[in-house]
C-alpha cells in the first residue's frame, strides 16, 4: 500500500457503529418512495424487483430464471417481511423488508468506506465526504434501494477489499462465499479482483503472504460450491455451472452492445459528475486497490457482452465495483479545493 503502517489510523468501533446507525437511517429515508410513492415491480428498468419480492414473500418460480438464484438479500429480507405484515399501515410490507435490507448493506458500504479512506488517507473529514457522495449518488436511491439485490454485491466488493489491504485471510472466503449469495457476477468478479490485487502485490513485494493466497484460492472453490449448492436447492436439481453459464448467453451483436451500453443514459446518470472529479486522484489510490478495481471493471464489461444485459445493467454493475473508489478519490477533490 502507499502508507507506511505507523501513518494509518482507525475508527473506534463505537463510531463505525454510530455512522452505520445514521447511514441507515439516511439510507431508508432515500428509499422511502418505493414504500408508497411507486411501486419498483411495475417500473420498467426495475423488473427484476417483481421477482426479489416474491421470493421473500416465498411465491418464486421457475419462471424467475437466474435471478431465484441471489438468495442472500430475499433471505435477509423475509423474516422482516414476516414481522411487518400488518403492522405499517400503508406501507408495502414486502417492499419495506426489501428496503431494511438493501439499507443495512449501503449503511454498511458507506460506514466501510469511511473506515477505509480513514486508515490509508488519515483524514476522516475527507473520507466522511467520500461516504456521503457514494449515497447521493443516482444509483443508490434510484438503484440499490429500490428493490434490487445490488447493495449486497457491492458491500461484498468493498469488503473483500478492505480484507485483502488488512490482511484479514479468514474473512476472505466468507466473504466471497457471501457475495456469490448475493449475485452470481460476484463469482467472477471477485476471481478477477482478488487475481488482479495478488500479482500486484507480487510485484511491488517479493514477500507475498502464502496463507492469504490459499485463502482467496478456497475462498473461489466455496463461493463457486455455494453457487452450485443453491441452485441445487432452489431448483431442486444439479446444475452444471459451465451449462449453467452457457444459458446466460444471448445472441447479439457485441460491438453494437457495446456501443449501446457506452452511450446509455443510465450509465451517465450514475458516472456523468462522479468519473471527472474522481479521475485527478485517482493516482493517489493504493496501486493494488486501483488495479484490481480496473481489471473487474473490464470483466464487467465482458460479462456484459456475453449476456447483453438490459440498459442500466453494465452501470450498476460497474458501480458497485468502482463506486466507492471513485466516490473517495472525488472527496479527495473537494476537500483539497475547501
Amino acid at each position: 500500500m502507499t502508507s507506511s503502517p505507523g501513518t494509518r489510523t482507525k475508527i473506534s468501533l463505537r463510531r463505525f457503529a454510530l455512522l452505520f446507525s445514521i447511514f441507515f437511517l439516511i439510507a431508508a429515508g432515500l428509499g422511502y418512495p418505493t414504500l408508497n410513492r411507486f411501486d419498483p415491480r411495475q417500473t420498467p428498468g426495475l423488473s427484476d424487483a417483481k421477482i426479489y419480492a416474491a421470493m421473500v414473500a416465498g411465491t418464486a418460480g421457475a419462471d424467475a430464471g437466474h435471478a431465484r438464484f441471489r438468495v442472500l438479500v430475499p433471505w435477509i429480507a423475509r423474516p422482516i417481511w414476516r414481522i411487518a405484515q400488518g403492522r405499517i399501515d400503508t406501507w408495502d410490507p414486502v417492499m419495506f423488508a426489501l428496503l431494511v435490507a438493501n439499507s443495512l448493506f449501503v449503511a454498511a458500504t458507506a460506514a466501510l468506506l469511511i473506515a477505509l479512506g480513514t486508515r490509508y488517507f488519515g483524514s476522516y473529514p475527507t473520507a466522511l465526504i467520500a461516504a456521503l457522495l457514494y449515497l447521493l449518488n443516482f444509483a443508490v436511491p434510484n438503484l440499490r434501494l429500490a428493490g434490487l439485490v445490488d447493495a449486497g454485491e457491492g458491500f461484498f466488493l468493498l469488503a473483500l477489499l478492505w480484507s485483502l489491504a488488512e490482511g484479514i485471510t479468514w474473512l476472505v472466503p466468507l466473504l466471497t462465499i457471501l457475495g456469490t449469495l448475493s449475485k452470481e457476477s460476484f463469482l467472477p468478479f471477485c476471481v478477477v479482483f482478488a487475481a488482479a490485487w495478488w500479482l500486484t502485490e507480487r510485484r511491488q513485494s517479493l514477500a507475498i503472504d502464502r496463507l492469504m493466497t490459499l485463502s482467496i484460492l478456497a475462498g473461489w472453490a466455496l463461493s463457486l460450491a455455494a453457487l452450485i449448492a443453491v441452485q441445487r436447492i432452489v431448483s431442486g436439481s444439479f446444475t452444471n455451472p459451465f451449462e449453467f453459464g452457457l444459458t446466460l448467453h444471448r445472441g447479439h451483436n457485441y460491438l453494437a452492445h457495446f456501443a449501446s451500453s457506452l452511450y446509455d443514459r443510465n450509465l451517465w446518470y450514475v458516472f456523468l459528475w462522479l468519473l471527472p472529479t474522481a479521475i485527478p486522484n485517482l493516482t493517489r489510490m493504493p496501486r493494488p486497490w486501483l488495479v484490481a478495481t480496473t481489471a473487474t471493471c473490464a470483466m464487467a464489461f465482458v460479462l456484459d457482452a456475453y449476456y447483453g444485459g438490459e440498459p442500466g445493467t453494465i452501470g450498476r454493475a460497474l458501480f458497485s465495483i468502482s463506486g466507492p473508489t471513485l466516490s473517495l478519490s472525488s472527496a479527495i477533490l473537494l476537500a483539497h479545493n475547501s
